[in-house]
C-alpha cells in the first residue's frame, strides 16, 4: 500500500467547519490546527490541504490535489476540467442550495437584466456574470468586487452579482433580486488522471458513498419499539418510514419488534401516538449516515 496517498481539498472558509462536521458524520476525524493549511485526518491513505472553495476546482483540474470540494459556481467560473463526483447539498447555514443572483437597489429603474446595457455591475464572479450577459445579448462593464459587494450600489456600480443562502444581507442593503443566474450546490470533485487510477478511484467513490449517508442522516432519527400483532396494523399505519419499516418476532409470541427511520421534526408528535396505540419500550436514536 505504499505510496497510496489520496490529497484531499477541504473547503476553508464559509463552508469549513460544516465540511468537518460532514466528514465526521461519515467517520472521518478532520483536525484543523491553528493557522496551518495541512488538517490531520484519521485515515493513513489521505493527506488534507485547505484550500478556498474559489481555487479549488483550479488546483484539482492541474492535479494538485486529487479530490476536493467546492460550489459547482466555482467549477463554472473556473473552467475546471475535473470529474463531478457527486453533488453535496450542504452549505454553512441551511441544507439548501446557494443562489448567484442579479441585484440592483430597491429604488433602481433596472426591472430586467437588459435594462443594463452599457451599465456597470460589481461581482466577485466575472467570469461567470460574463458568460450570463453573454447569453443575454446585454454588455455591461463586468468589474471584479474585492469584498462588501452589497453597499456599492449605486455610487460605485449600478447592480451586482451576488451569492445569497437566505436573501438577509441583500435585503439589509435595501436591493431586490432581478434574476437568478445560477443555482449552486457543493459538489466533490476528482482530477482526471486520478479518476483513471483504480485504487485512488475506490477511495473517491468510498468517500462519496460516506459523505452521502451523512446528509441522508441529517434531520433524521431511529424509531424502534415493541408492539403486540394485534395492534400492528394501526401502528404501520401511523408511520412516515423512509421504506418499509423492518418487522421482526419477539422470543415472547404474539409481540413483534418494529424499526424505522423517520423524519427528527415529526418525533415528538408520533410518539405520544404510537405510545396510544399499544407500542411499548420506544426508543428512539440519533444517525449519522444513510446509505440508500
Amino acid at each position: 500500500m505504499a505510496g497510496n496517498i489520496l490529497r484531499l481539498g477541504i473547503p476553508k472558509g464559509s463552508l469549513e467547519d460544516a465540511t468537518v462536521k460532514m466528514f465526521k458524520n461519515a467517520g472521518f476525524e478532520v483536525n484543523i490546527r491553528h493557522r496551518s493549511y495541512f488538517p490531520s485526518i484519521d485515515d493513513e491513505e489521505i493527506e488534507c490541504m485547505l484550500i478556498r472553495a474559489q481555487e479549488m476546482a483550479r488546483y484539482v483540474g492541474d492535479g494538485i490535489l486529487d479530490v476536493g470540494l467546492t460550489g459547482k459556481d466555482w467549477i463554472v467560473e473556473s473552467g475546471a476540467d475535473v470529474v463531478e463526483v457527486a453533488e453535496l447539498v450542504y452549505s454553512k447555514q441551511t441544507a439548501t442550495p446557494v443562489k448567484w443572483v442579479l441585484a440592483v437597489p430597491e429604488d433602481s429603474p433596472v426591472q430586467s437584466v437588459s435594462d443594463l446595457q452599457g451599465k456597470r455591475i460589481a461581482t466577485e464572479a466575472v467570469g461567470l456574470t460574463q458568460r450570463y450577459l453573454q447569453e443575454k445579448g446585454v454588455t455591461a462593464m463586468v468589474e471584479f468586487s474585492w469584498g462588501a459587494t452589497e453597499v456599492k450600489p449605486p455610487r460605485l456600480a449600478d447592480a451586482i452579482v451576488e451569492i445569497t443562502e437566505t436573501g438577509s444581507s441583500l435585503r439589509a442593503n435595501n436591493l431586490r433580486i432581478i434574476d437568478t443566474i445560477l443555482i449552486s450546490t457543493t459538489r466533490l470533485i476528482a482530477n482526471k488522471a486520478s479518476w483513471e487510477d483504480a485504487w485512488k478511484r475506490k477511495k473517491i467513490e468510498n468517500i462519496a458513498i460516506l459523505l452521502k449517508g451523512a446528509l441522508n442522516a441529517k434531520g433524521k432519527v431511529g424509531l424502534k419499539m415493541n408492539v403486540c400483532e394485534i395492534n400492528l396494523d394501526k401502528i404501520i399505519s401511523s408511520l412516515p418510514a423512509l421504506h418499509n419499516p423492518t418487522i421482526s418476532h419477539l422470543s415472547e409470541k404474539g409481540w413483534l419488534a418494529i424499526e424505522t427511520i423517520i423524519d427528527e421534526k415529526v418525533v415528538r408528535d408520533m410518539i405520544p401516538k404510537l405510545k396510544e396505540y399499544g407500542a411499548q419500550g420506544i426508543v428512539e436514536y440519533p444517525l449519522n449516515k444513510v446509505i440508500y
